[in-house]
């Protein structure tokens, strides 16, 4: 394996990135990364998307390259994904689009963990497969596994290093705990927080180490659901947690790396905007997108076009509004990167065409916020 580049994303050089893309986007293209003000474009790119071959493998890597060249510094990946091709792809990607003068500094990389990992696909002894690359390596238990995610800080820390050699990276810029909810039916959420603190402990050591810059987690109902619902999991208990891993580590002064958040938003999943189910500790209930905007998280979108599905339709406000627009891909990218106090939305793009629109949408103004909220009234 080649040295991994060193570095990480910098106000500086997010800032410079911005800079040299000129009068190709608008200045709102680029969102301000919490009180850093790093400069993270309003569009990213994913890569969970596509078959477990060579050609995926390839596009991946000449989309990656192409989209950090052309004005998009934020990229999504994650351990387990197309059994860790994903990662391969989008490393190979980054590394000619270094070789083409993008700096390392001007580029925003996440990657996530917590699924297992397997590299040559689903195992066909899967007990006798956890008992060798879990359990002996001393990774995990089966107490620590419900379905195919393993809330183990051991493990979840070996993919910290699976996803930096396979990057290329030197520092992540981000690590989120992929879905720790799908634990909650089986543990409850206070013996969930309690691992949680364990695995929070070991996400701030590795800050420390400077192998990542933050951490947070990604959600598919957590951050979504009402306050009622078993799956529901609060920011103010999160960053409680995240406060206390901190402290475990580095003392009663020691500060938190706790910084992004991840969940699922479009035009039919709205409800981290629409659903106000969050107390911030500041005296007042907040939806998700806005508790995190009051509380210091950046918040991404993932399932930004509902896995193709608003690529071939609008909801009637949305394609009203943005009749202008030539598709539906476009308004949903429109409609989302519109959105108030999100940060990024994350788009799965597997082929030139699809970046060709993601392009297209952050060469334009968002959406000016009035008229945005506008497409709430439409819908009741």
């Amino acid at each position: 394996m080649s040295t991994l580049v060193p570095g990480r994303a910098t106000t500086l050089g997010t800032r410079r990135y911005m800079e040299r893309q000129g009068a190709n986007f608008p200045a709102a293209h680029y969102s301000d990364f919490l009180n850093l003000h790093y400069k993270l474009s309003s569009l990213g790119l994913g890569s969970f998307p596509g078959a477990a071959g060579d050609e995926v493998d390839a596009a991946y890597a000449a989309i990656t390259e192409r989209a950090a060249l052309a004005g998009i510094n934020v990229f999504d990946t994650a351990a387990h994904y197309r059994y860790g091709r994903s990662a391969r792809a989008l490393g190979e990607g980054l590394r000619r689009a270094f070789a083409g003068g993008v700096a390392r500094e001007g580029l925003f990389v996440v990657a996530k963990g917590g699924f297992l990992t397997f590299e040559d696909g689903p195992p066909e002894d899967f007990p006798a497969w956890f008992r060798q690359h879990v359990v002996e390596p001393g990774l995990g238990t089966a107490d620590d596994l419900t379905q195919a995610h393993l809330l183990a800080p051991a493990y979840i820390d070996q993919q910290i290093e699976l996803c930096r050699k396979a990057l290329g990276l030197a520092t992540l810029d981000a690590f989120l705990i992929d879905q720790p909810e799908v634990h909650i039916p089986r543990l409850g959420k206070e013996e969930l927080n309690r691992r949680l603190l364990h695995v929070f402990v070991m996400l701030e050591r590795a800050v420390q180490e400077e192998r990542i810059a933050c951490y947070g987690i990604a959600t598919f109902h957590g951050l979504r659901a009402a306050t009622d619902d078993a799956l529901f999991q609060s920011f103010t208990s999160l960053l409680g947690l995240a406060e206390k891993a901190a402290r475990e580590l580095g003392g009663a002064q020691a500060q938190h790396h706790f910084r992004v958040a991840q969940m699922p938003f479009n035009q039919a999943m709205p409800e981290g905007y629409t659903r106000f189910s969050q107390a911030t500790g500041q005296g007042n209930v907040a939806s998700s997108i806005q508790a995190a905007h009051q509380l210091k998280i950046y918040v991404m979108a993932s399932h930004s076009l509902l896995k193709g599905h608003l690529a071939a339709q609008s909801a009637e406000a949305v394609a009203q509004a943005l009749a202008a627009l030539p598709n539906p891909a476009q308004r949903a990218l429109q409609f989302n990167r519109s959105t108030p106090g999100l940060g990024t939305s994350l788009v799965g793009v597997s082929t030139p065409a699809h970046l060709d629109e993601v392009l297209a949408v952050a060469a334009l103004e968002p959406m000016a916020r009035a008229d945005y909220l506008k497409l709430y009234a439409h819908a009741e």
